[in-house]
């Protein structure tokens, strides 16, 4: 996961975890915590924090445009009708992470997407009930070092079971709170960082 270092105090200037390296400073500079526009986004999200379980998310940063590649530039509506040999076929290839239950729970997952969809009545419902668990609309986690990022919250906690029961694997509340905060349904950036008030001014 991104761990932010909650033992530095007084920093000013960028969160201090996106410090931590050039593919880390673009993801925070460019992409994390910025509302998402698009449920085809957020549905990359989900692929992307399901095989950070047990991984530092820059070794999943790393091998982004392979799982782009190889899972079918993360269209659910093709990885849904995935089988056991196309599982096998993307297992023999290095450029992703190759884990047989997560690519298995990608294909389970992009099933669960598509039946979520139907029921929110099409991709323009998605975002809107991902916003449900944080109250209908971006939370401000207000963090810095005296009140530093968890791992979970309540919020992730009810959209993890939630999930779990329409169908979805492998969506903890550590799981689902990277992808609040990824997707820009927590701002999670230090008040001392400039992406908080970029972040906070998409909102309005």
């Amino acid at each position: 996961m991104i761990t932010p270092d909650a033992t530095i105090s007084g920093s000013t200037g960028r969160c201090p975890w996106a410090k931590q390296s050039e593919l880390l400073g673009a993801f925070h500079d460019h992409e994390w915590g910025e509302p998402v526009a698009e449920a085809g986004i957020l549905f990359e999200y989900l692929v992307l924090h399901t095989f950070q379980l047990g991984f530092d998310f820059p070794v999943v940063l790393k091998r982004r445009e392979g799982f782009r590649e190889l899972l079918a530039g993360f269209d659910p509506d093709r990885l849904a009708r995935w089988d056991e040999d196309d599982i096998t076929e993307v297992l023999g290839n290095p450029r992703i992470l190759r884990n047989r239950r997560k690519l298995e729970a990608t294909v389970r997952n992009a099933q669960a997407w598509l039946q979520l969809r139907q029921a929110v009545g099409g991709d323009d419902g998605i975002l809107p009930f991902f916003a449900t668990y944080v109250g209908g609309q971006p939370v401000d986690g207000r963090r810095s070092a005296a009140n530093p990022v968890p791992l979970s919250t309540p919020a992730s906690t009810a959209m993890s079971q939630d999930l779990k029961r329409r169908g979805f694997v492998m969506t903890g509340p550590v799981t689902c709170y990277n992808i609040l905060q990824t997707a820009g349904f927590v701002n999670d950036h230090w008040l001392t960082c400039p992406r908080h008030a970029e972040c906070a001014a998409l909102v309005r």
